[in-house]
């Protein structure tokens, strides 16, 4: 069992849950959203430590916040950075139990 340092779960912010990251568990991918400021280094290993499986790789990438119209008042979602962790063969993360 590897210690789980809490700023482990400031890089980390919540698993993804949509169509799209489901589909991409069957290829042995894991979709989270992350803090701007984490690098894929850190994401790394706060995933290895956090829950406890072997990364192979990492990408990145960053989800421009869209405008929406609310009530006739328009306001702007803030932009989103997503990892895409790519799992060693045999390994798994259940998303749906949380962190």
């Amino acid at each position: 069992m590897t210690t789980k340092d809490p700023r482990h779960y400031d890089v980390i912010l919540s698993p993804v849950i949509t169509e799209k990251a489901t589909m991409a568990s069957e290829r042995n991918q894991v979709v989270f959203k992350v803090a701007r400021t984490a690098t894929k280094p850190q994401i790394k290993d706060a995933v290895e430590k956090l829950f406890d499986v072997k990364v192979v790789g990492v990408n990145t990438h960053i989800r421009k916040g869209k405008k929406k119209a609310s009530r006739g008042s328009l306001g702007v979602q803030s932009d989103v950075k997503r990892a895409i962790v790519t799992l060693e063969e045999g390994h798994r993360i259940d998303v749906t139990t949380g962190l």
